[in-house]
């Protein structure tokens, strides 16, 4: 009988985002189907990077067939997109490989390719639509952020692997400092300012904790972007693919929702 590899052995565990919420749709759908894939690409020393242009690039073939009028077609190819996307992040750990540009290329790649698909779907709504998914999935980041940083714990590990390309990474770097970090800032200054409203003074540590329970993790990564291409998908094959774009404000309704609840929980245990 043959044995496993070490990679196929350790998988699982080396190739898993450390989250204090996990994305239903990325646990249960995708991420499994990448791990089929993990261990062949592996073997043939395809860089995770090489995964993330690959997967633009199915994302923007889909745009162009959607703003041809199809339907099955793309929605197939936001699918395999999605397992590609979730593949080259394990692919990243797995082998060692995580480097600050596949981060930015990653992220900005994924901008690419969903302001492509949403101005197929709608040349008027498309780029609203984009700022808005993109909101959703920064206030994702940042309530990630705040609960670990109220629990003492690591955001995100620093990257194995060093000497990226300057020129390359800074290009990267710039793009996102363009795009997510006035996002990042607007809705962190909001963030805070409505926590600081509540406590009517500078915040203590259990305050912040208070302020960012686990379920806030819970719901905004059910909201992450396997989720978003999903729901696209299944919507593109009914076709009512504009139905995507509507959902967008009933999200963002939700997540609003969800800061009044967090704010509430501050002030009961101020009152308890």
């Amino acid at each position: 009988m043959t044995s496993r590899s070490p990679l196929d052995a350790r998988a699982t565990e080396l190739t898993r985002k450390a989250r204090p919420a996990s994305e239903w749709a990325a646990e249960r759908m995708f991420r499994p189907l990448a791990q089929r894939l993990l261990g062949p690409v592996a073997r043939t020393r395809v860089r995770p990077t090489t995964v993330v242009l690959g997967h633009t690039l199915l994302g923007v073939i889909a745009a162009r067939l959607i703003a041809r009028g199809g339907t099955w077609t793309p929605a197939l190819l936001l699918q395999i997109k999605t397992v590609l996307d979730n593949l080259d992040g394990q692919l990243a750990r797995a082998t060692g490989q995580t480097t600050e540009t596949g981060r930015y290329l990653d992220t900005n790649m994924d901008v690419v390719v969903n302001a492509a698909v949403f101005m197929a779907i709608s040349r008027r709504a498309g780029l609203p639509a984009t700022v808005l998914l993109s909101l959703i999935l920064t206030t994702d980041f940042l309530w990630e952020r705040a609960y670990r940083e109220a629990r003492g714990e690591v955001f995100r590990d620093a990257p194995r692997q060093t000497g990226d390309h300057p020129w390359v990474l800074g290009a990267l770097r710039g793009a996102y400092a363009l795009y997510f970090v006035p996002q990042e800032r607007l809705l962190g200054a909001l963030f805070e300012r409505r926590l600081r409203q509540v406590t009517g003074e500078t915040p203590t540590l259990e305050d912040r904790v208070a302020y960012a329970p686990h379920v806030i993790t819970q719901v905004a990564s059910n909201l992450g972007l396997s989720t978003q291409l999903a729901l696209l998908g299944g919507l593109l094959a009914a076709r009512r693919p504009r139905a995507y774009l509507w959902s967008l404000p009933a999200q963002a309704a939700l997540l609003a929702g969800v800061q009044l609840w967090r704010e509430r929980q501050v002030r009961r245990r101020r009152n308890a």
